[in-house]
């Protein structure tokens, strides 16, 4: 990252930290640029970028301010408990949000997409390249069922950043985290077991759970601190769950990281009640603060944890390089693995374990934390700017999406319609709830540089939310006054 950059950000974190309030003068050009031996044309060009997003405005012969009218948006509320497991629904949402290529000119702010348009990303692709060149035949033969042993490696050294001690022989490689989470369900549960799951939570968890024909009963989720325990304990103490399943880090839609106290009492609760725990960590890696947090299974003494996570958010997801580490359940795992697809593609997984081994990775993300912490904060911004009062926004420890509750019974559904004729999408809160809850929610990812072209965009996504809701204001008003 560039000089001007990391200087921007040291200030906008100062902001967010309140040590510069509303109205405040933000300290001088020369003041910066003796502080933190960089040039004046350096501090100028950070505070523009500053300027550009919101978080400070210029004072001819008075120097920079933190504006005084900046609103910071509520957190999120946390959602009432279900009282039973439901069936899941929500597959045709599901597939209007996969329904444009990446190459359509629509902005896509519902995308769990990461960027990969950044020169971090060089030496995997010159690996490719270089592997599918080899004289020899390696990488067209099958792998081993679980994986490639270069790559297995990699991530066992890997997981020792997440609190593991994890060895190649405990991970099999899969086709992304879509069929580890998939696998991971199908060797644990049977067809009418109840699953209990955070809420909100990711889609796809959803549809796998589905497609399991098994029910899911969601526990209220804080935006700060994750699953609800107090709930969670209630649930197993009155319906047989079969297993819990979480994403306890950077959670994909609303960004937090769950303290290390809750993870722990999280895993004596599964071990009283004798239940396994399905963790997705694909996010663990891109915290925006390092080191990383730790990870569940980290905090597993008997394993009942059951690691799933990939490389797709984290580099790339065409890669399709997945892994889980099953613990207890390898046996069925295995399997299940064996009997789904077989072994996983052999040349990405060579190809990932030298983009890792030769440090290119850590390099990558390093770059990426930064990145999207940085747009994570602008996005944010423009959410508060932009969007009616009342709206809730979270605020994202991890990872690259933003969790916005709109004010009132709103319709995302509608919204998404009329935001459509505009080139912008974005996903609808119901397909994060097994029931069909948050309606009046969106997720909007932050992952992609923050041109104004995406900020037009954030800004019709808000101006429509305004425009639906005088439209509901105005119906209401109309039906009063026809009443008697």
């Amino acid at each position: 990252m560039t000089l001007y950059l990391n200087l921007a950000e040291f200030i906008s974190s100062r902001i967010e930290q309140g040590l510069y309030g509303p109205g405040e003068r933000l300290p001088s050009v020369r003041t910066l640029s003796h502080e933190h031996g960089v040039s004046l044309t350096t501090v100028q060009q950070a505070y523009r970028v500053l300027e550009c997003s919101g978080l400070a405005i210029p004072r001819p012969k008075s120097g920079y301010f933190v504006p005084s009218d900046r609103r910071v948006a509520p957190l999120p509320q946390m959602g009432r408990p279900i009282l039973r497991p439901v069936d899941i629904s929500q597959w045709d949402m599901v597939q209007e949000l996969m329904r444009f290529d990446q190459s359509a000119d629509i902005v896509q702010l519902g995308c769990g997409m990461p960027d990969i348009s950044v020169p971090t990303l060089k030496p995997l692709l010159t690996a490719m390249a270089r592997i599918s060149r080899r004289s020899d035949s390696t990488s067209l033969q099958y792998s081993h069922i679980q994986g490639v042993l270069a790559l297995r490696e990699q991530i066992a050294r890997l997981s020792i950043d997440s609190g593991c001690r994890l060895t190649p022989a405990d991970l099999i490689v899969t086709s992304g985290c879509q069929e580890a989470l998939s696998t991971a369900i199908r060797a644990i549960c049977s067809p009418g077991d109840i699953v209990a799951i955070a809420s909100p939570s990711y889609h796809g968890m959803m549809q796998i759970l589905k497609a399991a024909d098994l029910k899911a009963l969601e526990i209220p989720t804080d935006p700060v601190t994750g699953i609800n325990l107090e709930a969670l304990e209630m649930a197993l103490e009155q319906w047989p769950i079969k297993v819990i399943q979480l994403t306890a880090n950077c959670n994909n839609p609303m960004g937090y990281i769950m303290p290390d106290e809750r993870k722990l009492k999280l895993i004596r609760m599964a071990q009283r009640f004798d239940v396994p725990i399905i963790e997705d960590d694909i996010y663990g890696d891109l915290s925006h603060r390092y080191p990383r947090p730790r990870s569940l299974k980290s905090f597993d003494e008997d394993n009942r944890v059951v690691l799933c996570s990939s490389f797709s958010k984290t580099v790339a997801p065409g890669l399709r390089v997945g892994w889980i580490a099953p613990g207890r359940y390898l046996p069925q795992v295995l399997h299940m693995k064996y009997i789904g697809s077989g072994a996983t593609v052999t040349q990405p997984q060579l190809a990932v374990a030298e983009f890792i081994a030769k440090g290119n990775y850590l390099l990558h993300l390093r770059r990426m934390r930064k990145q999207y912490k940085r747009n994570g904060d602008l996005m944010s911004e423009w959410v508060n700017r932009y969007f009616p009062a009342g709206t809730r926004v979270s605020q994202p420890q991890g990872g690259f999406t933003l969790w916005v509750e709109l004010p009132g019974e709103f319709d995302t559904y509608a919204l998404n319609r009329l935001l459509e004729a505009q080139d912008v999408q974005v996903a609808n809160g119901n397909i994060f709830s097994a029931a069909g809850k948050y309606r009046n929610c969106i997720r909007l990812n932050f992952a992609h540089p923050p041109t104004r072209k995406v900020e037009m965009a954030v800004q019709k996504v808000g101006q429509t939310v305004g425009q639906l809701m005088q439209m509901e204001s105005d119906n209401t008003l109309t039906a009063q006054q026809r009443q008697p």
